[in-house]
């Protein structure tokens, strides 16, 4: 960014079925990623804690994925589209301290409400995460919250403070990538 890039876009964000576009410039995208490392910071996400990222492609998904490199924490992407059994399997392997979900995602003009699998999916793994952090998208309104456990992406965004990269080894993990399981077991 001091050699003159930080306000050539970075990430372009077009979605034709919400016909929102959005783009960041890499300031832009710097401060989002530092500040959603501090929401995860102070939900106790520190280097080598894992967070499971169940969300639609949208830029907070990068974001998410950016903060947990940032924290050094180790992140899964896991296909929205999965239901809550697959997204059970993925959290009782992984053993997340946090999982970063949102409202909904939309398929062509379908909206799928992501809260209920999230919420069927932790009622059913061995493990649960102490975090459960919510986008809530204009899509869908009003997913029933856990006091204690979920709280709202933006409630968390707006007080929080940007945290400075953690030091990691080139060997320490980054993130955890599954297999689809169709032999038995998905393997991470």
């Amino acid at each position: 960014m001091e050699n003159g890039r930080a306000e050539q876009a970075a990430l372009i964000y077009d979605s034709p079925v919400t016909e929102t576009v959005r783009s960041y410039t890499y300031r832009e995208l710097l401060d989002e990623v530092a500040r959603f490392a501090g929401v995860l910071k102070n939900q106790g996400v520190e280097k080598g804690d894992r967070v499971i990222i169940y969300m639609p492609m949208i830029p907070e998904a990068v974001v998410a994925m950016l903060a947990c490199a940032r924290l050094g924490a180790i992140h899964s992407v896991v296909f929205g589209g999965f239901a809550p059994n697959e997204l059970a399997i993925r959290i009782d392997d992984a053993k997340p301290k946090a999982l970063v979900t949102a409202s909904c995602g939309i398929k062509f003009t379908n909206i799928i409400e992501y809260k209920p699998l999230v919420d069927e999916a932790l009622r059913i793994s061995s493990h649960a995460p102490e975090t459960v952090i919510l986008l809530q998208r204009s899509q869908e309104k009003g997913p029933s919250m856990q006091a204690g456990r979920d709280f709202d992406w933006n409630d968390l965004m707006s007080s929080a403070n940007p945290v400075d990269p953690v030091p990691v080894d080139a060997t320490d993990p980054l993130y955890i990538l599954y297999t689809s399981g169709t032999t038995g077991l998905p393997k991470g």
